[in-house]
């Protein structure tokens, strides 16, 4: 369990209490979520990021994960619906290990987390020291003469 030491009083504790502190010293709210749906959305994602995705160790565990967020995202730019919010960099983060060993039929099965998961390492800032996941996009066109 990460453990955030400050100067001022005892230490948090907790990835998503440490990650709220921190967007909020950063003045960075926004990324909370802005109406109370949205942040209701982002709470929700952050805690099945704890417990869904560093709780997951199977390849049934790994397997459900990737179809509840294929589902969701279906008709969603970002988890939270049409804006950046700490769930995505948060899961970004927890799925990249997985992301990184999927095949290419594996990426192609989940559409929607491969095309939110390639925005989301080319958002500024975002990806770090991560390695870059490659989704190759070759298209067969056949000629219809």
């Amino acid at each position: 369990v990460p453990v955030l030491q400050t100067n001022n009083g005892p230490g948090l504790t907790g990835l998503m209490t440490i990650a709220a502190h921190l967007v909020r010293q950063a003045r960075k709210d926004q990324l909370l979520g802005s109406t109370a749906e949205e942040k209701a959305v982002v709470q929700q994602w952050l805690e099945y990021r704890v417990t869904r995705v560093n709780g997951g160790s199977s390849k049934e565990d790994t397997r459900t994960i990737l179809q509840d967020l294929n589902m969701h995202l279906e008709d969603k730019v970002y988890l939270a619906g049409n804006i950046f919010t700490l769930a995505d960099i948060l899961m970004y983060y927890g799925l990249h290990h997985i992301m990184v060993d999927l095949t290419v039929q594996e990426k192609e099965k989940y559409l929607n987390v491969s095309r939110w998961f390639n925005h989301i390492q080319h958002y500024p800032g975002v990806r770090q020291h991560l390695s870059n996941v490659v989704f190759i996009k070759n298209r067969l066109y056949t000629n219809a003469h």
